[in-house]
């Protein structure tokens, strides 16, 4: 009797009151401000890097800039222009919309600097793609450089979404003092 006593109870004191929702939780993250210097390994161009990153040095004149914190790299590759400007400006555009598959748009934007020779495009990837940002710059005669962002995980968009618009900066930030040497 004791124990249907105190179901009764619990249940009575249990069910009173109202039930109000938690508040939605948001995300915070909190990246430094970049802070960039000139790169200072040799190569046939030059560019602000952000002092958080990690260089590492490829073969063929290309770069891998490191985010450790983030799991993310942007891919570097430099080819000559030798007669074959067009392949190289389709053979860009072809690796971009080679995500066509996972994304949900791609954006482009074109860039020109004429007084430093540099002209190109960024392309934003929206969408569970590989890579989110991309650009390509050329000065037209001599030098072609194209950059990609990877995650080291599988590509969830809305989850790298605040680091993707935190290396935007930094990419911005390459093609604005990119220097062809």
């Amino acid at each position: 009797m004791y124990k249907y006593l105190c179901i009764i109870l619990l249940i009575l004191v249990g069910c009173g009151g109202e039930t109000i929702p938690k508040p939605k939780a948001y995300l915070s993250l909190d990246y430094p401000q970049s802070l960039y210097d000139k790169l200072k390994i040799v190569r046939p161009y030059e560019f602000d890097i952000p002092t958080t990153a990690n260089i590492v040095e490829l073969p063929k004149q290309w770069l891998k800039i490191q985010y450790p914190a983030l799991k993310a790299s942007v891919d570097i590759t430099y080819r000559p222009v030798n007669n074959n400007l067009k392949e190289l400006l389709m053979e860009a555009e072809k690796l971009v919309f080679e995500h066509t598959i996972k994304a949900d748009n791609i954006s482009w934007r074109d860039y020109a600097n004429a007084e430093r020779k540099v002209y190109g495009k960024m392309c934003e990837i929206s969408g569970n793609a590989a890579s989110q940002l991309q650009f390509h710059v050329t000065d037209s005669t001599k030098h072609f450089l194209k950059a990609s962002l990877f995650f080291y995980s599988k590509p969830n968009y809305d989850s790298v979404l605040p680091a993707v618009e935190h290396i935007k900066k930094d990419m911005i930030q390459i093609m604005e003092t990119l220097e062809w040497k």
